[in-house]
């Protein structure tokens, strides 16, 4: 059955939605998660905030339609996919590199906004989770998908991407110290191949 087409007033509300979270994520990152209103975000999308409030209803909202958009904008679910297609392990565990430094270069604004969002309520804590949950059960499939090539035990290996991930590592290489992301994926895909395979 073909997708439904989107009605003129389906395709605004979409557009509108996607305008309110741009502004959010932008006084996320200036001003921070919690101290960020629904007035200010309608302010800085054009928009009143009853808009704000019937397209979204909460602020947890708009920060799930946040990663949403990073993660889409960082085409993770085609690239993930190119990763698993690779058939040479060393290039695979690149690949993983790549995926990594591309997701954090698409949107590390995000991360932070994440980080920083923990604070507060038990909701919004669970909602982080969940997007989190997901990075990771990527990021372990495509180390469990070299099983028979690693020279430590599953568990660890995935816990030394994990650990390369983190986003206090980008953080200090690039934002801190200035390497290029390039430099970062290098980084992580030596140490990958260093202590993996």
């Amino acid at each position: 059955m073909p997708e439904a087409v989107k009605t003129y007033r389906q395709v605004q509300a979409e557009e509108t939605r996607i305008r309110i979270a741009q502004a959010a994520r932008r006084l996320f990152a200036d001003q921070g998660y919690g101290a960020t209103s629904i007035d200010a975000i309608a302010k800085a999308a054009g928009v009143a905030t009853r808009t704000v409030y019937s397209a979204f209803g909460t602020k947890r909202e708009i920060l799930s339609l946040i990663c949403d958009l990073w993660l889409r904008e960082a085409n993770a679910i085609e690239s993930a996919q190119r990763v698993f297609a690779i058939e040479d392990p060393i290039e695979r565990l690149r690949g993983a590199a790549g995926w990594l430094t591309n997701l954090y270069a698409a949107g590390f604004d995000v991360v932070l906004i994440f980080d920083a969002a923990t604070d507060e309520s038990a909701e919004t804590r669970a909602l982080l989770r969940s997007k989190l949950a997901g990075r990771n059960e990527v990021m372990d499939a495509m180390i469990a998908s070299l099983e028979a090539e690693l020279k430590i035990p599953l568990k660890q290996a995935q816990a030394v991407y994990r650990a390369l991930a983190a986003p206090g590592v980008y953080q200090e290489l690039v934002d801190e110290s200035g390497w290029t992301p390039e430099e970062f994926e290098r980084f992580v895909a030596d140490s990958l191949q260093r202590q993996l395979l």
